[in-house]
């Protein structure tokens, strides 16, 4: 057993780490998911320009991904529509109304050429890893130069953890990394293209939540139409909330109609009767037109999960911005050395004509001997000492390169390399310059793209269902003892709303709280029935009067009831009593009846229920007289209790 227990929890342990890693949450470096990784690196292999078959994309990279062309296909089409990394031409889908995208063979792709601008594919700064069999390769993690996290979100539910990060503008995130840089404030609030108003009051800068309403347009007083969507809806699931509101009596229309294509247009039309003004709170409370969304920043962080703010992700992508553009300058500088190196040799092997010494020659050896000895004499021009590998570049260069020699454009080959080394170093002593630079070039190259802000920053509160609901249901007893909505006949005990909460009493003083129910079996002689509002509850003083049925001892006890559990059954008197009387006046008198006995002349005596003091719902009650009790008689007495 031991040996099982260990083999479970070492491979549990394991897959929950696999499903954190490599399945559900993006990593902070690139903000992709494995799938989408390779998706990417798939197009960066195929990329000529041209479209290609969704098919074909997601063919090639089941070569990296080893889950199937279907979570492939899916992947696609939702990094397509984020309209960041990918070109696409065909039926995507669409994110208004809902409708998914047309079969991988009818549609086509093509990788963004903006990706290439901020995802760094070269092998000498991104680092490749095998892929799932060996046989290729494929980047651990793209270096990716903006904050790709925040600007295409992320959702994944992994084994004890999930993340939730909505999708920000992405001209505003690059301004707020510029702002960073430079040592300013700044602050960031999630953007959708769907557009809608957001509350960010709870946001707790992506760790908190935030409350999303769809816009309306309520010019016409008799017609509501929806012009834009709540955060992360679609038509088809406002409409399907609507018609369930609608189906259960919560909210007064007459129809809907949606008009949906590129962007929302739902049209409510009202009844007679009802306009604008009373149904667009309901809209709000019993449908998705207003909602909730709770928001984690949970990322892949040095390969561990780790919850971060949008800030720090902002930081973050500062700080690395600057890394990233100082190794690219740090390779392209070494790029251009050992250009300027081979320039440098091949003008002094043709110019000094060194290649003239190794026609005499009879053996390899002695060939690489005299291109050695020939360089002896310019030792101080050389960049770095020459090796063998610059000897075979130099012996094969052909002799029709070497007689159509232009020293002049040499020169100028290495005057511009000389000038780019000199930029260079400038450049890397400021590195926060370049990046500010980098960044105000990559806005310029928005323009003519959508990037204005969709979704509006509002401060609204959350409408309360409890109180948009109307009370216009009867609760209704009847003489069989059945309590609810659904009863027919009896008698009707209050207007309630489906929200409602009920405290009963029965007549043998167990009290219980409970939803509104449509029809629950209390028995007859239902003592009490109320809305269980606290506010109103404690304002009831109840007035108990029961009997000890071994002594027949009557006693009487005054409490108000605090509190309650749903659904759970109390005592108002003591556990075994017998309940004679329940009040809820504050001043009534009451007359106890003794059992009749030799020589005992008084048979009956009268009390006053406030001569006794309240106390609270666990006290036992106060013993009212000595005698056995047979019954009571309340003057003036409360005939119903239903309030």
């Amino acid at each position: 057993m031991a040996f099982v227990k260990n083999l479970f929890d070492k491979n549990f342990i394991e897959y929950a780490s696999y499903v954190i890693r490599d399945r559900a949450i993006p990593d902070l470096e690139d903000g992709l998911k494995p799938v989408q990784r390779r998706i990417m690196h798939t197009l960066f292999e195929v990329d000529d320009g041209y479209f290609q078959k969704v098919s074909f994309v997601v063919g090639r990279t089941m070569k990296y991904h080893p889950h199937g062309d279907a979570s492939i296909y899916g992947a696609l089409v939702n990094l397509a529509n984020k309209e960041i990394f990918i070109e696409k031409q065909g039926n995507f889908g669409n994110k208004f109304t809902g409708d998914g995208a047309s079969a991988g063979r009818y549609i086509e792709c093509r990788v963004h050429p903006l990706a290439k601008e901020f995802l760094v594919t070269n092998p000498n700064i991104t680092h490749y890893v095998p892929n799932y069999d060996g046989r290729s390769t494929e980047p651990e993690v793209y270096r990716a130069k903006i904050p790709l996290a925040l600007i295409m979100g992320a959702e994944g539910i992994a084994v004890g953890m999930s993340t939730k990060i909505l999708p920000y503008n992405i001209k505003e995130v690059l301004e707020a990394e510029i702002k960073c840089l430079q040592g300013k404030k700044f602050k960031i609030y999630p953007d959708v293209s769907t557009g809608g108003l957001i509350d960010v009051s709870n946001y707790n800068d992506g760790n908190g939540k935030i409350v999303t309403r769809a816009r309306f347009d309520t010019s016409d007083e008799k017609k509501i139409v929806i012009t834009e969507l709540p955060v992360d809806s679609t038509a088809k699931e406002l409409l399907d909330s609507i018609d369930s509101a609608y189906k259960a009596g919560k909210i007064k229309i007459s129809s809907v109609d949606n008009f949906t294509t590129d962007h929302c247009c739902i049209e409510i039309k009202l009844p007679r009767g009802v306009y604008t003004k009373d149904v667009v709170d309901a809209l709000y409370a019993y449908t998705d037109c207003e909602k909730s969304i709770s928001c984690q920043m949970l990322v892949i962080k040095d390969n561990m999960p780790v919850a971060m703010t949008a800030t720090e992700i902002i930081k973050y992508y500062a700080d690395k911005l600057t890394l990233i553009i100082k190794d690219e300058l740090e390779y392209e500088r070494s790029q251009l050395t050992e250009k300027l190196h081979i320039r440098t040799l091949e003008r002094i092997f043709i110019e000094e004509r060194i290649y003239k010494k190794i026609e005499a020659q009879k053996t390899q050896e002695a060939v690489i001997k005299a291109v050695y000895d020939g360089f002896k004499p310019f030792k101080a021009e050389l960049i770095r000492p020459i090796t063998d590998d610059d000897i075979e570049h130099l012996l094969q260069i052909p002799i029709r390169r070497i007689s159509l020699y232009d020293i002049n454009k040499n020169r100028a080959e290495v005057l511009a390399i000389n000038n780019r080394l000199k930029e260079i170093a400038r450049l890397l002593k400021d590195l926060v310059g370049c990046a500010v630079t980098y960044l105000e070039g990559m806005i310029g190259k928005f323009k003519g793209m959508d990037v204005k802000r969709h979704t509006e920053i509002a401060e609204f509160n959350a409408v309360d269902v409890k109180a948009v609901a109307k009370s216009d249901r009867s609760l209704r007893y009847d003489d069989k003892g059945y309590l609810g909505i659904g009863v027919s006949g009896g008698v009707e005990v209050m207007k309630v709303s489906p929200y409602d909460r009920i405290l009963y009493m029965r007549k043998n003083g167990i009290f219980a709280v409970t939803d509104v129910p449509d029809k629950l079996f209390i028995d007859k002689g239902m003592w009490f029935c109320q809305i269980a509002e606290k506010e109103i509850i404690n304002k009831v003083l109840f007035t108990v009067i029961f009997r000890d049925p071994k002594t027949k001892y009557a006693f009487i006890k005054r409490c108000r009831i605090p509190s309650w559990i749903m659904n759970r059954d109390y005592f108002i008197a003591p556990d075994g009593m017998e309940v004679l009387h329940v009040d809820t006046r504050e001043k009534f008198t009451f007359t106890l009846k003794y059992e009749k006995k030799p020589r005992v002349k008084i048979l009956e005596e009268q009390f006053k229920a406030d001569d006794y003091e309240e106390k609270g719902l666990k006290t036992q009650g106060v013993r009212l007289c000595t005698r056995e009790v047979e019954s009571i008689k309340v003057d003036n007495e409360q005939l119903s209790l239903f309030n």
